[in-house]
């Protein structure tokens, strides 16, 4: 089975700090690409939670020492306090509606991330947790980190993830239309949301796949949509992405689902040469920088791949190809893209809509009320939109 690449850490990038008299250090990991702390101070089970706060609150990170059980608690214990953190004097208390409001929302977020990820774990060669009571996390750090033959320091909140996404990989995620499971890998964005899986696996397949039965799936991330449209009879399929991540997690499903002889992963930046009868893209939703390389699967910066791909879809389809575009108009609904932009970038391309399916989420997000983006989620709408170039290229 193939292995899913693991992130290496950048050896340049130190933490120091002074315990028992003298200075110690050790590597800092961070796949959010957070610098390393300015300020470290090893703390242990004595730690108030309030003073634990409050430290993290003023930039100061914590070297936990104690038992790893109470650490989690502890973490658990400064979630809380950032919940319940007083609004600035003259903010509003009406939910967001705008754009702007959207990216102070994400702003206040990331600095909550920020704090509570102050609370660090060192860790020693082949990823051993040095603290009491530490479960075995060996397996899903290697996975997500490679090897370890240094100490390292790394955020209790992004070690719950990388343990986290390795039980996800482990135990696989269900796909119904593939009456199988898709094994996403850290880093590559999880096929949670089914029914954007449920439109490409029911839309009825472009008749130009008779004479020319090629698909291009772009921006594959798990090979989903690949092993969906392999499964409905597409005899070749060429499943693109930039993410080595991505890339080695795709192959791997392929190869789970015995799907080698019919799905080519190839690494690209949007198109493979050549064209196809049908060109599939889930780019991410939302117009955005990613604060994270994780969340480089939800915020496309300008729109770019959304952009790139409507610019350069005429281009690699034959002729009465279709492209199927699936996007959700959530970004339509805070204020982040307007639906007349997206029209215009479709016409820009010199393309036409054939025609839309659409399709409610079913997400649990959509029932949390206390969600300050509640009614845009719950009026959200995942469309695929079926395109054609307007000038026949043969």
């Amino acid at each position: 089975m193939t292995k899913p690449v693991p992130v290496v850490c950048d050896t340049d990038l130190l933490v120091s700090w002074a315990e028992a008299g003298e200075t110690r250090s050790a590597l800092w990991r961070s796949e959010a690409g957070v610098p390393p702390p300015a300020r470290l101070e090893a703390v242990d089970d004595s730690l108030t939670a309030d003073a634990a706060y409050r430290l993290a609150c003023e930039g100061t990170a914590l070297l936990w020492r104690g038992d790893f059980q109470n650490a989690r608690q502890l973490l658990q214990a400064m979630k809380r306090r950032a919940e319940r953190k007083p609004a600035k004097k003259g903010a509003s208390n009406q939910p967001p509606t705008s754009g702007d409001a959207f990216h102070l929302y994400r702003m206040a977020r990331a600095q909550r991330a920020r704090t509570l990820g102050r609370l660090v774990i060192p860790v020693n060669p082949g990823h051993v947790i040095a603290l009491r009571r530490a479960p075995d996390v060996a397996a899903a750090c290697e996975e997500a980190y490679g090897a370890a033959d240094a100490p390292y320091v790394v955020s209790l909140r992004e070690l719950q993830g990388v343990i986290g996404a390795y039980e996800w990989h482990r135990n696989g995620v269900d796909v119904p239309m593939l009456g199988a499971k898709i094994h996403p890998s850290y880093g590559v964005f999880s096929p949670v949301r089914g029914e954007y899986l449920d439109l490409v696996a029911e839309t009825p397949l472009p008749a130009a796949l008779i004479d020319h039965d090629v698909a291009f799936d772009i921006g594959t991330g798990t090979g989903v949509l690949a092993a969906i449209l392999a499964k409905r009879g597409v005899a070749r399929i060429v499943a693109t992405d930039q993410d080595p991540r991505a890339l080695a997690c795709a192959s791997e499903n392929v190869e789970r689902q015995g799907l080698s002889g019919l799905i080519e992963v190839r690494q690209a930046d949007l198109f493979p040469a050549g064209r196809a009868g049908l060109i599939v893209c889930n780019p991410p939703w939302l117009p955005g920088k990613p604060g994270s390389r994780l969340e480089s699967a939800v915020y496309d910066p300008d729109s770019r791949m959304l952009k790139g791909f409507l610019r350069r879809l005429p281009a690699h389809l034959v002729h009465g190809g279709e492209g199927w575009l699936i996007l959700s108009d959530l970004a339509e609904h805070i204020g982040l893209r307007r639906r007349d932009e997206l029209l215009a970038w479709i016409d820009g391309a010199g393309l036409e809509v054939l025609g839309r399916a659409d399709a409610r989420p079913k997400h649990p997000g959509i029932a949390d009320r206390s969600d300050p983006f509640h009614a845009a989620r719950a009026a959200e709408v995942t469309s695929l939109w079926r395109l054609r170039s307007r000038i026949a290229e043969h």
